[in-house]
Order: C-alpha cells, then sequence, then structure tokens
C-alpha cells in the first residue's frame, strides 16, 4: 500500500467519521470485566446465587 493510497483510506474514514450523527459516534459502555472476560458464565452464577440466598 502506497502512502497515497494510504493518505486517500485515511480521508474517507475521516469524512465517513464527521458525516455520522454525534449520537451515533459516542462510545458505548463498556461491560463489566467479567463479562468481557469469561461471557456469560460469571453472571448466570451471581444470579444462581443470589437466588439461593433468598
Amino acid at each position: 500500500m502506497s502512502s497515497q493510497e494510504y493518505v486517500k483510506y485515511l480521508a474517507q474514514r475521516f469524512v465517513k467519521y464527521m458525516e455520522t450523527p454525534k449520537e451515533q459516534r459516542t462510545k458505548k459502555p463498556k461491560e463489566t470485566l467479567l463479562y468481557r472476560w469469561f461471557g456469560m458464565l460469571p453472571l448466570s452464577l451471581s444470579m444462581l446465587i443470589r437466588r439461593r440466598r433468598k
């Protein structure tokens, strides 16, 4: 990839980013650390433990 193609690519990405509405550009909140690393398993275990305590 030549430098000219790279600059063209970056310009296209920037224009696409600027054309999107601000509401869509904002970052979504991240999931909790356990959920990101292990998926639904920690969530299901915590729900099971809470249910048994009650």
